[in-house]
């Protein structure tokens, strides 16, 4: 005589599998990282490409033109970018090249003429997050469940900057572009901005990078010089 399950033991047998799905939801989010690390890998040497492909020296624009060098930015703000971590590439020509990243700046998507390279950015008049133009993968805090970004000592001039751009030959510069008073040197922090070491971005899936286990980090890293730009293991911090 063949046994069958009674319609309680099925019950149990639901819940106990709904149990374990709640269990597992966590660690199949955190494949996310490889995701948004592939996708920002493909950004910075987008941005390198563009540094490269328009050289911006030139005399006739006054005596800062290495300001408006091509860059990939990140930022974070409450209102504009729903408080997530997003990233722009634009080269700063207009308002004196404060840093900001106008619309006009921003580099146009080449998989979508209608859409601009941001996820979104902090000021009234910039590009946020959700706006049509706006290309909402970049605000890997949303699309990807990034919690934090950290950049590497040999990434920064200073302790908040959180951008890289590019020279005319593809090498990585650090820090914030408006502090520059000549081409390879920061007015703010008397450093030489060339990237002299290995430049390591963190993203991570919990608030604070430092204090990720390493199932909830991955690492980008950026190459001096040559701006070679690869895949890092999973680092535990």
């Amino acid at each position: 005589m063949k046994k069958s399950f009674t319609l309680l033991e099925l019950i149990f047998v639901i819940i106990i599998i709904g149990v374990l799905a709640v269990f597992a939801l966590p660690k199949l989010r955190k494949n996310n990282l490889p995701k948004a690390a592939a996708q920002l890998i493909s950004h910075i040497r987008y941005t390198q490409h563009l540094a490269m492909i328009d050289d911006k020296f030139n005399s006739s624009t006054g005596t800062n033109w290495y300001q408006s060098r091509w860059r990939i930015s990140f930022s974070k703000s409450l209102t504009d970018t729903n408080n997530k971590y997003a990233y722009t590439i634009f080269s700063d020509t207009a308002g004196g090249s404060a840093g900001n990243p106008d619309p006009q700046e921003v580099a146009i998507n080449p998989l979508d003429k209608n859409k601009k390279l941001t996820g979104g950015a902090a000021g009234a008049s910039m590009i946020h997050t959700g706006d049509s133009i706006a290309t909402n993968e970049m605000n890997i805090g949303e699309e990807y469940d990034v919690l934090d970004v950290d950049f590497s000592a040999n990434c920064r001039t200073g302790t908040t900057s959180k951008t890289i751009a590019f020279d005319h030959i593809g090498r990585p510069i650090r820090g914030a572009l408006s502090n520059f008073d000549s081409a390879y040197h920061s007015s703010s922090t008397g450093t030489n901005i060339l990237i002299s070491g290995q430049c390591v971005i963190d993203l991570c899936s919990v608030s604070d990078c430092k204090a990720a286990n390493v199932d909830e980090i991955i690492s980008i890293a950026i190459e001096p010089e040559s701006g070679y730009v690869h895949l890092l293991k999973y680092l535990n911090k």
